[in-house]
């Protein structure tokens, strides 16, 4: 059992600085298809060209696509900044995706959401502290990431507080943010060097 647990950590302290296997493209090597795209995000409301779209943008189409996707879920869904926040940081923990969780905790703490969930989540618990809405928000990302379903108790929670577009704009978080983690767990996208890495689930 000892020799498991050395062999496991090992191998996630291997992936924690394996190599990046589509690192940035510079604005001035990119091909005209993937310029395009790239000074688009530059200019919007995210302002540079960083974490998933940096292996994104060799199918510049598609990250043309999931950019416009990502800029209405992030900014403008219907349960808000701070509970979509909270989807994110559910996901990014979930899949253990180092970029995403780096990207979204300081944003989290920003619109309102306690250090100690912060925490909590990051260390793969329940949090303790969570606020009404919060509780249905948990509950019901952590049904999706976890069991793949949403209880009956859970979805009818959610419809009552948050009607069917908030709902569905939930599901759509849940799914654009694990979307985005298999773009940057597949390609190993690169953390930043002061990010402080997750530790791995114990499930």
């Amino acid at each position: 059992m000892k020799k498991l647990f050395g062999i496991l950590t090992a191998l996630v302290a291997l992936s924690a600085v394996a190599e990046d296997r589509m690192p940035p493209i510079p604005l001035d090597k990119m091909t005209p298809d993937q310029r395009g795209p790239a000074e688009e995000i530059i200019k919007g409301p995210r302002g540079a060209l960083y974490g998933p779209f940096l292996p994104l943008i060799r199918s510049p189409e598609l990250m043309d696509r999931s950019s416009k996707m990502g800029e209405y879920l992030r900014y403008h869904s219907a349960i808000g900044n701070r509970l979509s926040e909270l989807v994110i940081l559910i996901v990014a923990r979930q899949w253990s995706q180092q970029v995403e969780w780096y990207l979204h905790e300081s944003i989290a703490l920003k619109v309102g959401i306690k250090p100690d969930v912060v925490k909590a989540i990051s260390e793969g618990r329940r949090p303790d502290d969570l606020t009404a809405d919060e509780q249905i928000v948990y509950a019901f990302s952590s049904e999706m990431n976890v069991n793949h379903s949403v209880s009956d108790t859970t979805y009818a929670l959610a419809k009552k507080r948050f009607g069917e577009k908030g709902v569905v704009d939930m599901l759509g978080l849940n799914g654009y943010y694990t979307y985005l983690a298999i773009i940057m767990n597949g390609t190993q996208t690169e953390n930043p060097d002061n990010a402080k890495p997750l530790k791995a689930l114990i499930r």
